[in-house]
């Protein structure tokens, strides 16, 4: 099985995309869409609006790979949100296994002048 490294940048499209749409319509989403390259070290993943497909686009030294995958009867948790969202490689695996990180998110971290 493929799996992103957790180091990796993920740029996740938050509206529906026609799964049609292969490595040129994808790219021009990037480019006009998300005002990314999509030639640079990053992961681009896109959703249908049924969610229950995912592609991903990357660029690899001399050409662009997409990455295809299509639940059988779930959907993936994805965000309520019209902007570009940056997740990490982790965060990417989880949302792939059906984790609704958008919801589920750690405690706050705190930071105390002095202990006493």
């Amino acid at each position: 099985m493929l799996r992103p490294s957790d180091s990796i940048q993920v740029y996740l499209y938050a509206e529906p995309v026609d799964m049609r749409k292969s490595i040129d319509g994808l790219s021009v989403l990037v480019e006009q869409e998300m005002t990314l390259s999509p030639s640079m070290e990053a992961l681009f993943v896109f959703c249908n609006r049924g969610r229950d497909k995912i592609k991903l686009l990357c660029w690899e030294r001399n050409g662009f790979i997409v990455w295809y995958k299509r639940l059988e009867k779930q959907r993936f948790r994805w965000p309520k949100s019209d902007d570009t969202l940056s997740l990490t490689g982790q965060e990417l695996n989880w949302l792939l296994d059906g984790f609704d990180i958008f919801n589920n998110r750690p405690h706050q971290s705190l930071y105390f002048d002095s202990v006493s």
